[in-house]
């Protein structure tokens, strides 16, 4: 007698067979065997779509962006639980695990815009005016406005405005950037009128912006910036794991907090120019045939 399942769950995502593995309908080696990319993947499982050329460069910007930040809490976290050396998993699942209201807060940012926005709909208020009242609203609360300031880049972050731009470069704009843009512009002349430092756009700011303009919901994009930042997660765990010798303790070294920032020192390759699209093949065989690469490779 056939049985059926106890549990019957759905999915639009994915399915398999022996023969091949279909995602939203797409077969995944026919779109990699096409040339479609990783970022031409992401909208295909995220939103269901091959992306317009502009649009998956705009997505590629990002990632790549969104990648590394060096000592922040996702980071240290990884650095800090490899130490133990669990599982390696278990390190990269600490580092995602420390996103939420103050490091990455991607989702509050895009609820915020998509809130406001609704009641511009609503109301017939210009996105300007909603802008403005977005500003006033959390100012007056005492309210941190999302996707402003970054403690670490306290004259904004270097990867924001850039990327504010690029989107415009693009043509993926939007309701999401006007929006953006009209809430710098008060910000800034808010905190002026109260005689208060200069505090800039975040890369959540710019970042999330942009995805919600390329049609990203706001835990669809807090998602992707967060799988970013746990590839290079792994690798800050994946180093410690092969060049540091595990937490312990010793007579000839002095006790040490384990989160103290000042005992992780960059000893990696000095600063180098990235070299252009055009030049890539001669600068990878240089690397190769030079092997300098190996003292970092891992």
């Amino acid at each position: 007698m056939d049985r059926k399942p106890l549990i019957q769950r759905k999915t639009a995502i994915s399915y398999k067979t022996e023969e091949k593995t279909v995602l939203r309908g797409f077969n995944v080696s026919d779109l990699a065997e096409a040339g479609y990319t990783f970022v031409d993947a992401l909208y295909v499982i995220f939103q269901g779509r091959i992306p317009a050329e502009n649009e998956r460069k705009m997505l590629d910007y990002e990632v790549a962006e969104f990648l590394e930040h060096s000592m922040s809490p996702s980071a240290v976290s990884a650095i800090a639980v490899m130490n133990g050396h669990p599982m390696l998993p278990a390190a990269v699942a600490s580092s995602i695990m420390t996103f939420g209201g103050a490091h990455g807060p991607g989702a509050q940012h895009g609820y915020m815009m998509k809130k406001y926005l609704d009641r511009a709909a609503d109301t017939g208020k210009s996105i300007k005016e909603v802008a403005i009242e977005c500003v006033n609203e959390y100012m007056d609360a005492g309210l941190a406005v999302m996707g402003m300031g970054q403690p670490q880049h306290l004259d904004g972050d270097p990867r924001a405005e850039p990327t504010h731009l690029k989107q415009e470069e693009l043509g993926v704009t939007g309701v999401f950037l006007q929006f953006q843009r009209a809430l710098e512009e008060k910000f800034y002349a808010r905190r002026a009128e109260e005689g208060r430092s200069y505090v800039a756009v975040n890369m959540i700011g710019a970042g999330n912006t942009a995805l919600s303009d390329m049609g990203f919901g706001p835990n669809a994009a807090w998602t992707i910036g967060v799988c970013m930042r746990g590839y290079s997660c792994a690798c800050h765990a994946l180093y410690t794991l092969k060049k540091a010798r595990a937490w312990a303790a010793s007579r000839s070294e002095p006790m040490v907090q384990m989160l103290d920032l000042a005992m992780i020192k960059y000893i990696g390759p000095e600063d180098r120019e990235v070299p252009p699209l055009s030049e890539r093949q001669e600068y990878a065989k240089k690397q190769l045939e030079s092997g300098e690469y190996k003292k970092w490779a891992l």
